[in-house]
């Protein structure tokens, strides 16, 4: 198991407590009363050097005195004893710690200094720590809780399979509480603070490989080890575990407020919300959603296209749901006509097609709803379907009918997610959930939650991506290049473009035009000047020597004017390229991440609707493909409206070359942006018309 060494942690034989309080309710007593209250069945071991017992159990003076061996403990000392507690674990060859203590990284550069050195010691000596600044954590089917949470006076987790993964440590108990409230079952719960070294990664990892567990939900503010926890994205991807994640940080405030609170990296957000994406982890909006998704998760029904069917009483509601479900793109065919015909001779002024509209009028007879529910999940084959009661399915005297319908007809499709849409007192609404059925009033939630188990079948399907590389890379030279260097390096990798001459005076871009061939487009050729345009460098269209003469020297002339520090080592000549379709493709180096590749169509598509895909780098030609089908303006490539189909094959590669080069370079790579790259008609190729390539120093 990849992430086995987490395991004294979250399943420890044995737990010492340093810092052990007689108090049941100050931070180091709460987790000897909550775990002597659940039944830990392991030894708890607290230290005290000024008691001899602690809540009744035997106190020790120091860490030293404990007899045999400790898997666990609790850190739970001020911060200046807490360093010392650190080497006293060390000492002891305690394989995991819980550090309560706060007042590190997260507040300034000398507490990251002392949260470095302990750290550190930590690591070499082969001791898992959780922390510091942690809340703990708890294991619920070992009666294990070393955490100093209150929540547990309202109630303690329910038995189930759904694991709970979060930095936040208040945030964390505030999801096991609203689980709790809603009957789920969230037996483990990981809160991993400044995560100094274990991370939020490898606690869903660890949950990942966990045989009890079968649905994950997390709440990140920022990765702190990006290899890890894509490690563990796909670890439960590949065990077809659904991972449900809040990350916050979206806004440029949020971003900010994660620094400050956990002293997280929180990246770009739309890189993050890529990597996801294609991690196949759902990435909820709001708590609710979150739980929403966790609840229908443990069906462990994930239908690969999935489709959506609906049988109603409301009309309006039919029509509220075909709207949510067209925003969240889950399809709803309609019933096959043969089905609609059967339909509307039972009930001729219903609605057959899909809503399955049955009418109010159904409730006359029982068996009506019956035969419309069987028929939308038979005749229809729909692998979702939602059934609109309102408060009538919730009323005394139609309930217990409508459920013995409702019964048999789902008894008889187990591979089907059926969500139920009632309102009613909460004994009724939990008689529904104790028979079985999953039950929402909003409907339009149940549209979100059914989306997503699509979305997770689709990942659980799709086979491990090869991660391709270039054979023999280019090097990178010394300095970030000019436009014609960095060109020159993207013909080494298969990125061609137009012939080109760069030359060093008017005559000489005369000449260089006159055999290239009219019209021709020149451009200022400076490592220092990223926006030729700005300044007046970039000429298009000229169409005679005299042109291309005076131009030369315009473009000499506004370089010298606007930008009198920059290199400039010429001017660029080259055939105007026409015919073809702009794009953009480009590398950017995350923080987190590292290598992200960018896809676009160019102008104002890029600059002005942002309609781009991201994936992390590298990636083959597949996935290019389908990154580029994804952008909204596809049809333009693909032949809308009768135009020519663009060599969009060609600009995959061009891509996926792209990204191979940029995970091959290393980290002095910084960026690369070929803007505009001229997808020509299918068959023709495509061109680099031109290139920045960035490097740090």
């Amino acid at each position: 198991m990849r992430f086995a060494s987490l395991t004294p942690l979250l399943a420890p034989r044995s737990i010492a407590i340093l810092g052990a309080s007689q108090d049941p309710i100050r931070i180091g007593g709460r987790p000897i009363a909550y775990m002597k209250e659940r039944g830990f069945a392991g030894p708890i071991l607290p230290v005290n050097p000024n008691r001899d017992r602690v809540q009744g159990l035997r106190a020790y003076p120091t860490l030293a005195d404990v007899p045999g061996e400790v898997d666990a403990a609790i850190i739970a000392v001020p911060g200046a004893a807490a360093e010392q507690a650190v080497a006293d674990c060390i000492a002891k060859g305690v394989k995991a710690a819980i550090m309560f203590t706060a007042g590190f990284a997260e507040v300034d550069e000398a507490g990251a200094a002392v949260q470095a050195r302990f750290t550190a010691a930590a690591k070499a000596a082969g001791m898992r720590l959780l922390g510091p600044n942690a809340l703990g954590l708890f294991n619920a089917r070992l009666g294990y809780y070393p955490i100093f949470s209150s929540s547990f006076e309202n109630g303690w987790p329910h038995p189930g399979r759904i694991g709970i993964a979060s930095q936040s440590g208040a945030y964390g108990t505030h999801l096991f509480a609203l689980a709790r409230d809603r009957r789920l079952g969230t037996p483990i719960l990981v809160t991993t603070g400044n995560e100094a070294d274990v991370t939020l990664g490898e606690a869903i990892g660890w949950l990942a490989e966990d045989p009890e567990t079968d649905v994950i939900v997390a709440y990140s503010e920022g990765v702190r080890d990006a290899p890890s926890f894509l490690a563990a994205i796909e670890t439960a991807r590949r065990a077809q575990k659904p991972v449900a994640m809040i990350k916050v940080g979206r806004s440029a405030l949020g971003a900010r407020a994660a620094r400050s609170h956990t002293a997280s990296i929180a990246g770009d957000d739309a890189v993050t919300d890529a990597v996801l994406r294609d991690a196949g982890v759902f990435r909820a909006r709001n708590t609710e959603e979150l739980l929403d998704v966790a609840e229908v998760s443990t069906r462990r029904i994930y239908p690969v296209g999935n489709t959506l069917g609906v049988v109603t009483i409301s009309g309006g509601a039919g029509v509220l749901i075909s709207d949510a479900a067209e925003a969240v793109g889950l399809a709803m065919p309609p019933m096959p006509e043969e089905a609609q015909a059967r339909l509307k001779a039972l009930v001729p002024f219903s609605s057959s097609v899909n809503p399955v509209d049955c009418t109010a009028q159904a409730f006359n007879d029982m068996s009506v709803i019956g035969r419309f529910a069987e028929s939308m999940l038979g005749d229809g084959g729909y692998t979702s379907a939602i059934a609109f009661f309102t408060q009538v399915g919730a009323s005394r005297s139609i309930a217990p009918s409508l459920r013995k319908q409702l019964d048999a007809t789902v008894a008889k499709f187990p591979d089907r997610l059926f969500i139920l849409s009632v309102t009613g007192p909460d004994e009724t609404i939990r008689a529904w959930q104790d028979g079985g059925y999953l039950v929402f009033e909003d409907p339009t939630r149940a549209v979100g939650a059914l989306a997503a188990m699509g979305r997770f079948g689709e990942a659980f399907a799709r086979p491990a991506a090869s991660a391709p590389m270039l054979a023999n890379p280019p090097d990178l030279p010394a300095a970030s290049p000019d436009e014609a260097e960095a060109k020159r390096i993207l013909a080494a990798i298969g990125i061609a473009s137009p012939e080109e001459v760069l030359c060093a005076s008017a005559e000489a871009a005369a000449a260089a035009a006159d055999r290239l061939g009219f019209p021709v487009a020149m451009k200022l050729v400076s490592p220092d000047v990223l926006h030729k345009s700005e300044i007046g460098g970039v000429k298009l269209g000229l169409e005679d020597a005299e042109s291309v003469r005076s131009a030369h020297d315009e473009i000499v002339a506004n370089a010298a004017r606007h930008a009198p520090e920059a290199r400039v080592a010429g001017v660029l000549v080259t055939p105007m390229v026409s015919g073809g379709v702009e794009c953009v493709i480009g590398v950017t180096r995350d923080p987190v991440f590292g290598p992200v590749a960018m896809v676009g169509l160019g102008g104002v598509f890029v600059e002005v609707l942002r309609d781009v895909c991201l994936r992390l780098c590298p990636f083959g030609e597949a996935e290019a493909l389908a990154m580029i089908r994804s952008l909204r303006g596809f049809p333009l490539l693909h032949g809308a409206r009768g135009r020519p189909r663009m060599d969009v094959a060609a600009l995959a590669a061009a891509l996926s070359r792209l990204s191979c080069f940029a995970a091959s370079a290393g980290p002095r790579l910084a960026g690369v942006e070929v803007n505009p790259l001229m997808v020509l008609p299918e068959g023709r190729g495509a061109l680099a018309l031109d290139a920045v390539l960035t490097l740090e120093d």
